[in-house]
């Protein structure tokens, strides 16, 4: 321990080493890995106690990467000895390590320093709430909300807006509303501008728009701007442009200057509708206003032009955000690949993907999509899979909407074989199959003859990434098995099907009855159709009765010409 003392007093005398800096190594000296050490000395520290004040403090943990760093440091200066300017830590020293211990997912050793120090307040189980949504942890989220009831007897607003904003980003409005409706019926806390606003993006965000507008119009206190971003755009989302304008003037009414948020809001609205004279006078009236345009604003017009068509104004709005200083990034770009295979330009697409490549642009799955896509659309699905391949080799992930679209190419090509190998690499590419991906391949194999092996071990597959067959895979498999001559797998599948109360549709029923009796099993034939009537719901039960008397009758005659000439017993009785 002399060894650390002198140590810490080397720093402390090294005028290139700021306090901070000089704390900070010390701790990495002592290294306390846990929140209770009980065999490490905090002496050393004692050296500092001179210099102590609130700012230190927070500029000390701050500058930790390691928590219990920060929190060794947070518990020594709580009590230093000695302690000559008789410091104690402030409300914003427990906000620096409240934070600090939340944002490493320290849940426990955080409220159990905020309770032990008697500072367990409405605001800081706020922070706790919004630490374990942001971790996708809900139900912790709600017990410490029930938590904060109790502690402050209702009277916890920061809890109710932590609670309301944790269940709006996980898009569970109905819970969200069931307490934000708690709020105000109990009535011990009154809502602020925060409360609204969180709830009313909660229902823009879902689209429940007409929910959005009776909270604005319910609100005890004035919006602000944020309330006001978000009503407008929860109507750009809608398309419904009239009430976004509608409530932008208000908002001018109000005496609230718009912002970039504002505009660019309202400009992709306008864009996403194709009305991009509209969009230009936004653009206008926002630059005449004083309001820069950033990224996005930029990106959402060039967006629109290229959804239009017009790349080359695309471009052209992609050399004046540049000239005004501003960087385009990936999704300028993508914007601009978009526009070229809208235009059927698809060498022009791919050449300048591999420009964004070349210029060391981190191209990301959307990008890669776009081309993708267009090779699916130009019937060239071994360029697409070689760009499935390029994505996996820069370690994106494509996107199984991605391979779909190659899958429904090479089955329209009748490449099945390759269907298959890539539906089998598809793990390996970082990207599990869907149900899609596998019925599309299954479907196609069905209906080609001495394909059912396969299509077994496709089957199995699906099975094991916990996918479940639907009707029209059933469907698909009895026809296929019919059309390998194998009735005794077909009739598995049959009976499975409507074990699940699955409906046989028409054209099934036809081939599974046809072959029943091809095969002499007329009496199978009949008892299927009593047990597919009898167990499962069938629409139109007559067709399915027309069928198989159609198929009885046309074994009988089949049956009858086979018979030898000289059998006129049996002819007799045939006739008669």
């Amino acid at each position: 321990m002399a060894m650390v003392s002198k140590n810490s007093c080397q720093m402390q005398t090294n005028p290139k080493l700021s306090l901070v800096s000089s704390i900070t190594l010390l701790l990495q000296t002592l290294n306390p890995q846990s929140p209770t050490i009980s065999n490490l000395s905090s002496a050393p520290l004692n050296h500092f106690s001179p210099q102590l004040n609130p700012n230190l403090v927070i500029q000390v943990i701050k500058n930790q990467t390691n928590p219990y760093h920060a929190l060794f440091f947070f518990n020594w200066a709580s009590n230093p000895n000695p302690n000559p300017n008789n410091y104690f830590h402030t409300h914003h020293c427990y906000l620096a390590i409240t934070d600090l211990l939340l944002s490493h997912s320290l849940f426990s050793t955080a409220s159990s320093l905020l309770l032990n120090s008697h500072k367990l307040s409405d605001f800081m189980l706020g922070k706790v709430i919004k630490a374990f949504g942001d971790r996708g942890n809900i139900r912790s989220a709600i017990y410490w909300f029930h938590q904060a009831k109790l502690i402050e007897n209702g009277h916890c607003l920061f809890s109710y807006n932590a609670i309301l904003g944790v269940l709006v980003r996980a898009n569970r409005i109905n819970l969200a509303k069931a307490f934000y409706d708690q709020i105000v019926k109990e009535g011990v806390v009154k809502p602020d501008v925060s409360t609204y606003t969180t709830m009313i993006r909660g229902f823009c965000k879902m689209g429940m728009i007409k929910n959005a507008k009776k909270v604005f119009d319910e609100m005890s206190c004035g919006p602000n701007l944020i309330t006001y971003n978000t009503m407008i755009n929860g109507f750009c989302k809608k398309g419904d442009m009239e009430s976004a304008q509608s409530f932008f003037k208000q908002m001018m009414d109000r005496d609230f200057l718009p912002d970039t948020v504002t505009y660019t809001t309202l400009i992709d609205g306008y864009c996403k509708k194709g009305e991009l004279d509209e969009a230009m006078k936004c653009l206008s009236s926002m630059v005449n206003r004083g309001c820069d345009p950033n990224v996005l604003t930029y990106n959402a017009l060039i967006n629109g032009l290229c959804l239009s068509g017009n790349v080359d104004e695309a471009k052209r709005m992609m050399t004046k955000m540049r000239l005004n200083g501003l960087k385009d990034n990936v999704a300028t770009h993508t914007s601009i690949l978009k526009g070229l295979c809208i235009v059927g330009n698809s060498d022009e697409a791919v050449k300048h993907l591999k420009e964004m490549v070349s210029l060391g642009m981190k191209v990301d799955v959307q990008a890669y999509g776009v081309v993708v896509n267009e090779y699916c659309k130009i019937r060239k699905p071994n360029e697409a899979i070689s760009l499935l391949k390029e994505m996996n080799a820069r370690c994106l992930n494509p996107s199984v909407s991605s391979f779909n679209a190659v899958f429904r190419v090479l089955v329209e090509n009748g490449e099945l074989e390759k269907a298959v190998l890539l539906l089998k690499q598809m793990p390996q590419m970082g990207c599990s199959p869907n149900f899609l991906s596998y019925s599309r391949i299954i479907c196609s194999l069905c209906r080609m003859r001495g394909k059912m092996q396969e299509v077994e071990e496709v089957v199995s597959d699906l099975l094991q990434n916990g996918h479940d067959i639907d009707a029209t895979m059933y469907n698909c498999l009895i026809k296929g098995y019919c059309e390998d001559g194998n009735e005794q797998m077909a009739m598995r599948v049959f009976y499975e099907t409507i074990e699940k109360k699955y409906v046989i549709s028409v054209e099934s029923f036809s081939i599974f009855v046809k072959e029943l009796c091809a095969k002499g099993k007329v009496i199978e034939a009949t008892m299927v159709f009593e047990e597919m009537c009898r167990r499962c719901y069938v629409l139109d039960v007559s067709s399915y009765k027309r069928l198989l008397d159609e198929q009885l009758g046309l074994y009988v005659d089949n049956q009858h010409r086979s018979m030898p000439l000289g059998h006129n017993e049996y002819s007799r009785e045939v006739n008669s």
